[in-house]
């Protein structure tokens, strides 16, 4: 029960810090392919989508495992 507890306070901590991460790397990305503003934030939105969902996906995966071999 400990080790759970001990897990989910530092994931918690360490998520923390793909929140820049994520912002940064879709405004990048959807500026590299548009000029405008307004196209700009549209695809950095879905971009950002997508990876926490690509992001979302893989922590499930581990989490299973892990959960599996404990």
């Amino acid at each position: 029960m400990m080790d759970s507890f001990l897990f989910a306070n530092f994931l918690s901590l360490r998520l923390w810090y793909a929140l820049p991460l994520v912002v940064a790397v879709s405004l990048v990305y959807a500026a590299t392919r548009h000029e405008s503003m307004l196209p700009i934030l549209q695809h950095a939105w879905r971009i950002a989508v997508w990876i926490v969902g690509f992001m979302s996906i893989v922590f499930v995966i581990l989490f299973l495992l892990e959960w599996h071999y404990l």
